[in-house]
């Protein structure tokens, strides 16, 4: 796979879970640049943030697409999506949301599919496969 996508960012609390899925997103050379948000709360700040954005060349680079976790302190996925919702589209940038969870939860499921803004929902681990197939769903070549 080659680098499709200028930024993304990963809003998950563990830290193990970020640091194993930037390393795939790097060895696959999926995106130009990764952010982390620890939970909710620093994601939707992120956006508000011109200055989150300002790539070395001082351009606005806004995530293309977020990998967001359910069950995190503070704000989790699902408050997240609530204030999300409420951003202004220029926030927004038209960010592929995929909701990543341990869980299977048909409830979980369910619930992600009430959301317009999120696009798919995946179980963690994040997997070469699943990236994939989030690529050819929403960034097609």
């Amino acid at each position: 796979m080659s680098t499709k996508i200028k930024s993304i960012l990963l809003v998950d609390d563990d830290e193990a879970t970020n640091f194993a899925n930037r390393k795939i997103l790097t060895k696959l050379k999926l995106a130009e640049q990764i952010n982390v948000a620890l939970n909710g709360k620093e994601a939707i700040e992120f956006l508000k943030n011109d200055e989150s954005f300002t790539n070395q060349d001082k351009n606005l680079i806004r995530p293309q697409l977020i990998l967001l976790d359910i069950n995190m302190p503070v704000m989790d996925g699902w408050e997240f999506m609530e204030a999300y919702k409420n951003l202004s589209h220029e926030r927004k940038a038209d960010a592929v949301v995929v909701m990543l969870s341990t869980s299977g939860n048909p409830d979980d499921i369910s619930r992600a599919a009430s959301f317009p803004e999120i696009s798919g929902y995946n179980t963690k681990p994040l997997r070469p496969e699943a990236l994939k197939e989030i690529l050819d769903q929403h960034f097609p070549d």
